[in-house]
């Protein structure tokens, strides 16, 4: 696929100035943190491949004696909802059920430790519903059994309206335990006034050209995912020696002095300035940025790949109400309550047929909001092309802590040396 290059327009209607978002939040959440949250609470992991699916009387057995209790409550990550909740009270007015809304989770590694005791212990952690992350974090809720597996029959809306790309992700194959909430992606983003030219390849990272000038990020997983794309290799399939290509991949561009310096969130400002002039990126913090200053920098998938990241939706296996849980999940599919999510949060939508429904929205306003509507629905950031889901790669899936503590010994000494 040949690169996208994403335009400027006014993405969030009324916003004046850049808003944190769900990635602000999870800027702390690399290997080391969930390291050293199963190191404290003492989860040493499975070592073994988890399942393709749940067990074939695991659905069964875990709905058969469950009803609905008129209650919901969900733990979600920060500005991951308009504060008035506008999506939830139509659930409640529609479905009669209650609900109670906290942004609790802050860091995936510390959200695991926390509810991993009550868990363990079989007790209910307070919440019915939490957004969680996919990759390592998602795997070792998953294989600690600590999810309820789904029962698709609760799910008509997610059947008939989630995009194809989120019925077959590598990490939770057939939607087993989870269903996307929003999605996002990591690629490149570069000020063309300083480069000169477009950007279209990971191999422009490596450009001798941009000596001093290239911002690389210091999360190892995204580091990671980019240095194996760099090599050919496809992450979410990639093995150890694969990582030690990558490793010295991005060893090299590390020597060269390409690499002006591996950031968190503060990318964003060092492209603003001009301290780089092109760096990995999440699509979110482009469209943002470009808003509250009136910039025009560019955001492309490389040809090579970019990283999505999903975060899912999920049942506690202690949850006390189920089934008024997976009903809210459900609800979530209907188109309109999709596209009212995305209009908000402005993560890739897991629905497609939202953006029409935007459109359908745009026509009944007037004036900037209608421009900025439109902006928004038009948006490859919001309603990537299928073409690019192709391109798209998720993390390295690890099947045990072991390997996942390699991984970081892999790449730990890049950031940190």
């Amino acid at each position: 696929m040949s690169a996208s290059n994403i335009p400027d327009p006014s993405l969030v209607r009324g916003l004046s100035q850049r808003r944190l978002g769900r990635r602000d939040a999870l800027r702390m959440s690399g290997l080391s943190a969930l390291g050293m949250a199963l190191a404290a609470c003492g989860v040493q992991g499975k070592g073994t491949k988890a399942p393709a699916s749940a067990a074939p009387d695991a659905v069964q057995q875990y709905w058969s004696d469950k009803k609905q209790n008129n209650l919901v409550r969900f733990a979600n990550w920060p500005l991951y909802m308009d504060p008035k909740q506008p999506e939830l009270k139509a659930f409640k007015a529609k479905t009669g059920i209650n609900f109670t809304y906290k942004e609790v989770i802050q860091e995936m590694g510390s959200w695991f430790a926390k509810v991993q005791p009550q868990l363990s212990a079989g007790q209910d952690i307070g919440y019915d519903l939490m957004v969680i992350t996919n990759s390592f974090q998602f795997s070792q809720f998953r294989d600690s059994g600590f999810l309820a597996p789904l029962d698709h029959a609760k799910l008509p809306n997610f059947a008939k309206f989630a995009g194809d790309a989120y019925k077959k992700e590598a990490f939770d194959p057939g939607n087993q335990y989870s269903i996307p909430w929003a999605s996002g992606i990591t690629g490149i983003a570069y000020d063309r006034t300083k480069t000169g030219r477009d950007i279209t390849k990971l191999a422009d990272l490596w450009d001798p050209k941009f000596k001093g000038k290239v911002g690389m990020m210091s999360d190892v997983q995204e580091l990671g995912n980019f240095g194996l794309m760099a090599v050919g290799a496809n992450p979410d399939k990639s093995s150890a020696s694969d990582w030690e290509k990558a490793a010295k991949k991005l060893q090299d561009q590390k020597d060269a002095g390409i690499v002006r310096k591996y950031y968190d969130q503060g990318y964003i400002d060092a492209l603003g300035s001009g301290e780089v002039w092109l760096t990995q990126a999440w699509s979110g913090d482009i469209y943002q940025k470009n808003l509250s200053e009136h910039r025009d920098l560019k955001f492309v998938i490389p040809e090579e790949g970019g990283t999505i990241w999903t975060d899912n939706m999920t049942i506690p296996i202690t949850a006390k109400n189920p089934v008024d849980a997976i009903t809210l999940m459900d609800f979530f599919y209907e188109v309109p309550n999709a596209a009212s999510l995305a209009e908000y949060i402005n993560y890739v939508c897991p629905v497609p047929n939202a953006q029409a429904e935007m459109r359908k929205e745009a026509a009944k306003l007037s004036g900037e909001d209608k421009t900025d509507l439109l902006a928004l629905a038009s948006s490859p950031l919001v309603f990537p092309a299928q073409a690019a889901y192709a391109n798209l790669h998720y993390y390295v899936a690890f099947e045990s802590v072991a390997e996942q503590q390699q991984f970081q010994k892999t790449f730990d000494p890049i950031v940190l040396g």
